[in-house]
């Protein structure tokens, strides 16, 4: 049943629907999904086109908006907007560690998630879009993975787009997670020596706390067991336009003197256990790698294989001597799934997922070749997360995208930009801009 209720400047509806869990299956078993349908106040009795947007990821559940902020409002100008959980995030069918076990054990919970890639969420699309649009043709707004989700679009259903519009989230067409990470320690380690020489004072001080961790067993509030190489992970806050800001505030108040001696803080605790944990988002860990496999070859745990490569990123190394110690970035490791108590059921499952050898191919280059659906992208110079480079290559293989290069945003410039970043792109879309 769907229920309809008003924010300020908005009026909100939710939406409910039931698509085939293998869409080469449809009438096997089913899956719920979720999407909140907004639309102006003032707008409420017009027909108006429609907007679906896919969030970043994998794992996470759309935005939940107050009002029409960020990109939203700008979006609301002109269209209705269908913010939809992708499957197995948010509330739809959501996949964690209390309700996988509902599939059987780990080799059934791992043939479940091979379904939850931008492939079917893309085929979750075009099964929705008849009951939302009538059958027209829709804008898709993807950010990052959403990103690789509309390229799919593009290669598999376009003639579902009346355009799209991508922001930090152009994929590499044909890489192996492999080269991915190989691309994207590098970055890492820029982003890293950017924050020390914004914030200098930091140099020791992560040091100190790494130094802590790899003398003390620090377990969080929640559980979690906080390694040196957890801490290290801090790191993906690097990305995000307040990413360095926020990680110096962290560090600055990481220790306190107790009567057993100097210790790490509870507030320090109680913030990095918010940013490590999976338990909002284990979807993000469980396939995070799977959405590079297109091939024979399997995933294998490829940001820990290749972190290998880069001896700068070993802490005991670099606390030896008297190097910064580097963060990394977003990358998911085996190790996550012993340290976190939301992953530690699910470690055999995702070793399957690793392993698997399947994974049919995400993209059509000679689809992307011959498009026609009116594209535009966002292409953050300076991205931590998504490699400019697969980035610019894959922008000219798809016929007629239109790019904005820039380095005034990081990764997250759809909500940093807000109106202004969406404005650019619908803009390009129109040959306006």
């Amino acid at each position: 049943m769907s229920a309809t209720y008003r924010q300020p400047g908005v009026v909100l509806t939710d939406r409910h629907f039931t698509v085939p869990l293998d869409h080469d299956d449809p009438a096997g078993e089913s899956i719920e999904l979720y999407a909140r349908e907004v639309v102006a106040g003032e707008k409420v009795r017009q027909d108006l086109p429609w907007l679906v947007y896919l969030q970043g990821g994998p794992g996470f559940g759309a935005n939940r908006f107050v009002g029409k902020p960020a990109w939203l409002g700008r979006a609301l100008k002109e269209y209705r907007v269908l913010l939809l959980d992708q499957r197995g995030t948010g509330h739809s069918t959501p996949a964690n560690r209390q309700t996988l076990p509902l599939r059987g054990g780990p080799t059934e919970q791992a043939d479940y998630l091979a379904h939850f890639r931008a492939d079917a969420i893309v085929r979750d699309c075009e099964a929705i879009r008849p009951q939302v649009t009538g059958g027209a043709p829709w804008t898709v707004l993807g950010q990052s993975f959403g990103g690789f989700c509309a390229v799919t679009y593009l290669s598999s259903a376009p003639e579902g787009l009346a355009a799209a519009v991508i922001t930090g989230g152009l994929p590499s067409l044909d890489a192996h997670a492999d080269d991915v990470y190989r691309a994207a320690y590098p970055r890492i380690e820029r982003k890293v020596g950017a924050h020390y020489a914004r914030y200098p004072q930091d140099i020791e001080r992560a040091r100190r706390i790494a130094d802590h961790l790899l003398t003390h067993e620090v377990t969080l509030p929640n559980g979690y067991r906080l390694t040196v190489e957890a801490f290290q992970s801090l790191g993906i806050m690097l990305g995000g336009s307040e990413g360095s800001h926020r990680l110096h505030h962290l560090l600055e108040h990481a220790f306190v003197r107790t009567p057993q001696g100097m210790a790490l803080s509870d507030a320090f605790q109680e913030e990095v256990q918010g940013s490590l944990s999976f338990a909002s988002h284990p979807l993000y860990a469980l396939v995070h790698e799977a959405v590079y496999g297109q091939d024979e070859r399997p995933t294998a745990w490829s940001a820990e294989r290749v972190r290998a490569e880069f001896p700068q990123f070993d802490a005991p190394k670099t606390l030896a001597g008297d190097t910064p110690l580097l963060f990394t970035g977003e990358s998911i490791h085996p190790w996550m799934f012993d340290c976190d108590p939301a992953l530690r059921p699910l470690r055999e499952t995702a070793g399957l997922l690793a392993a698997r050898t399947d994974w049919p191919p995400l993209y059509d280059p000679a689809r992307l070749a011959a498009n026609d659906v009116p594209a535009a992208a966002a292409v953050y110079h300076d991205d931590m997360y998504v490699d400019t480079a697969h980035a610019l290559e894959t922008a000219r293989t798809i016929r007629g995208l239109r790019t904005w290069v820039t380095n005034e945003f990081e990764h997250d410039g759809v909500r940093a930009g807000g109106p202004r970043v969406l404005d650019r792109l619908l803009a390009l879309t129109r040959d306006e801009a």
